[in-house]
C-alpha cells in the first residue's frame, strides 16, 4: 500500500476545497493568436472571446489577450462580468423587433411564439441562448467575423425596451354629409378615393361575367 506524504490527511476531506457553481453559464466564442509587431520583433498573444450570461436575461461580453489561452479566457470572463446587460423578456421572447448595422455586419432579430425556439446561429445563437430568450427570428447580413457580430448583438439587445410600441391606429372613416333622396330617405355619403372607386368597378366587372 502506499504511503501518503500527510497521514493526517482523511478522505472526507477532498470535497472542502471546491468551489460552488457559479449562477453564470460561461461559452467561450473563439481562441485566436494574435500578433503584434513591436520593436524587437513580433509578439504573438491568444486572444479570447466569452459570453457570460445566467439564462434569465443578464448577458455580458468579453475579450481578453494574454501570453497563455487560460490567462486569456480569465480575462475576458471578467471583463464580461463587468459589463453585463439586463435584458427584457416577454413570455421567452423579446418585446419588439430591432434591427442594427455595426461595421460589416448587420443583424435583425424579431419575436417568435411559444414553441419556435431559437432561429439563428453562430455568435448570436449563444449570446441569446445566454440571455434566456427561447423563442426569437432572427437573420444575420454582412461579415462572418464572431467579434464583430457579437459586438453587434449586444448593441440590438441594448435597443430593446420593456414597454413595445404602440400600435398604430387605424385612421377612422371620414363621413361625408348626409342627402335626401328624391323618395325622402335620407342616405349619408361617404368618401371613396378613386382607387378605391376602380377597385369596386373591375369587381362588379367580374361578377357580372361569372
Amino acid at each position: 500500500m502506499a504511503k501518503s506524504s500527510r497521514p493526517d490527511r482523511k478522505r472526507g476531506d477532498r470535497g472542502r476545497g471546491r468551489r460552488e457553481p457559479s449562477e453564470f453559464a460561461e461559452a467561450t466564442l473563439s481562441i485566436d493568436r494574435v500578433t503584434r509587431v513591436v520593436k524587437g520583433g513580433r509578439r504573438m498573444r491568444f486572444r479570447a472571446i466569452v459570453v457570460v450570461g445566467n439564462r434569465k436575461g443578464k448577458v455580458g461580453l468579453g475579450t481578453g489577450k494574454a501570453s497563455e489561452v487560460q490567462a486569456a479566457i480569465k480575462k475576458a470572463v471578467a471583463s464580461a462580468k463587468r459589463d453585463m446587460l439586463r435584458v427584457p423578456l416577454i413570455n421567452g421572447t423579446i418585446p419588439h423587433a430591432v434591427e442594427i448595422k455595426h461595421k460589416a455586419a448587420r443583424i435583425r432579430i424579431l419575436p417568435a411564439l411559444p414553441g419556435t425556439g431559437v432561429i439563428a446561429g453562430g455568435a448570436l445563437r449563444v449570446i441569446l441562448d445566454h440571455a434566456g430568450v427561447k423563442n426569437v427570428l432572427s437573420k444575420r447580413f454582412g461579415s462572418r467575423n464572431k467579434l464583430v457580430n457579437a459586438q453587434a448583438t449586444m448593441l440590438a439587445l441594448q435597443k430593446l425596451r420593456a414597454v413595445p410600441a404602440a400600435p398604430v391606429e387605424e385612421k377612422a372613416v371620414e363621413k361625408g354629409p348626409v342627402v335626401e333622396t328624391p323618395s325622402g330617405d335620407t342616405v349619408q355619403v361617404q368618401q371613396v378615393s378613386r382607387k378605391e372607386l376602380e377597385e369596386k368597378n373591375r369587381q362588379a366587372k367580374r361578377n357580372k361575367l361569372e
